[in-house]
């Protein structure tokens, strides 16, 4: 009896002790030294660093943004760095409503070429000015889908010393429009095909087929579900369009539940002639006669600072990356920006799970309960 008393008192005591052990964790890590606001991929030693900029409301940016980088890095060895808008309040989580702040864009300080997917953002002067120094070194620029908006000042509730960047200056110099005309070579203008209804499906423009941006792509290859914008034309300065792009509509019935809503690269219904008021008058026009280009080329060159190369396009919603075509136009643009020798056939295939969101708009409160981690993106 005594032995087992004993015994007892043994296990009792040793049992307390590793109880009271497992109160205190070994290591103390900071809620700050979790988050990440941004993420990285260090590539090969050897290969530039590009800088891929996500923030817009509608197009999932923070989505296509980050499978660019993974198949830059992955399949090509790009140092990459992504960005994401967020509150800052809430820092580490994405929120593409808030306009107002994009950590990291200091990276652009090293960046040999940036990318950037944003709409209608206000940034605060000491973020902008990241991008400002970037454009005046002339290095080279891709704009994907609304960065022909990127930027929009009227609603800010600061008075920025870069409001000539916004959409809508209407200064009489240079910058005009803002920074989509003057370096992507147009700003918003409209919707040229019929939103959510109609898709875009790429035609290679006369004599652009030997462009080393196109290697590897053929008629129909590039092709998303997002409409086509609308363009004036012809596009200013040296802009060289290389991709037109057709307007078609679904084959199909329209379905809510696919992130394509229905449409397929397959599509070949062309739609009939639009009947539409302007200037006052009544007018009937064919949507693909001319078609809108959708990737071009152009110089482009803030007042007073160095010439630089950008590659223009008004796809790449995250439901377009789904296509092969359009994922291999964005990154052999990459290596065309960067002075590159461009892959015949680049690899494009997709790194790990990709299940893009449908385009839409969506309220705060959708975006408080998606609760999208950045660093769950990698």
């Amino acid at each position: 009896m005594k032995i087992f008393n004993l015994l007892f008192i043994t296990l009792l005591f040793f049992g307390c002790k590793n109880q009271n052990e497992t109160k205190e964790p070994a290591t103390t890590i900071s809620a700050a030294e979790t988050v990440k606001e941004w993420l990285t991929w260090d590539g090969k030693s050897e290969m530039p660093h590009v800088v891929l900029i996500s923030g817009d409301e509608e197009y999932r940016s923070e989505e296509a943004i980050p499978q660019l980088a993974k198949i830059l890095s992955e399949r090509h060895g790009f140092k990459c760095t992504v960005l994401f808008a967020q509150d800052p309040k809430n820092p580490g989580i994405v929120d593409p409503n808030f306009v107002g702040n994009i950590p990291g864009l200091q990276a652009l300080e090293s960046a040999d070429m940036m990318v950037l997917f944003t709409r209608f953002r206000a940034l605060p002067d000491e973020q902008m000015a990241y991008i400002d120094a970037y454009l005046k070194s002339g290095k080279p620029v891709m704009g994907m889908r609304t960065s022909t908006h990127a930027f929009h000042f009227a609603k800010a509730e600061f008075d920025s010393k870069y409001k000539h960047y916004g959409n809508y200056n209407e200064s009489e110099d240079e910058w005009k429009d803002g920074f989509g005309r003057l370096v992507m070579g147009e700003h918003w203008i409209s919707h040229h095909g019929k939103h959510g209804e109609q898709s875009t499906k790429g035609i290679l423009a006369p004599e652009a087929d030997k462009h080393p941006v196109l290697n590897g792509i053929e008629d129909g290859d590039i092709w998303g579900p997002t409409d086509v914008y609308g363009l004036r034309l012809p596009l200013p300065g040296d802009a060289k369009p290389l991709v037109l792009g057709q307007v078609t509509i679904r084959d199909g019935e329209r379905d809510d539940s696919d992130p394509r809503l229905g449409m397929r690269p397959s599509d070949s219904k062309l739609p009939d002639l639009v009947k539409k008021e302007k200037d006052g008058k009544a007018i009937t026009y064919n949507q693909n006669d001319p078609m809108m280009p959708v990737v071009w080329t152009k110089t482009y060159q803030l007042p007073g600072a160095k010439a630089g190369k950008c590659l223009a396009t008004t796809m790449g919603a995250a439901t377009d990356l789904l296509s092969e075509g359009t994922r291999r136009m964005l990154v052999n643009g990459v290596f065309w920006g960067l002075d590159l020798k461009v892959p015949e056939k680049a690899n494009v295939d997709l790194v790990g799970k990709y299940n893009p969101s449908r385009f839409a708009f969506h309220d705060d409160a959708h975006w408080d309960k998606k609760n999208i981690v950045i660093a769950a993106l990698k």
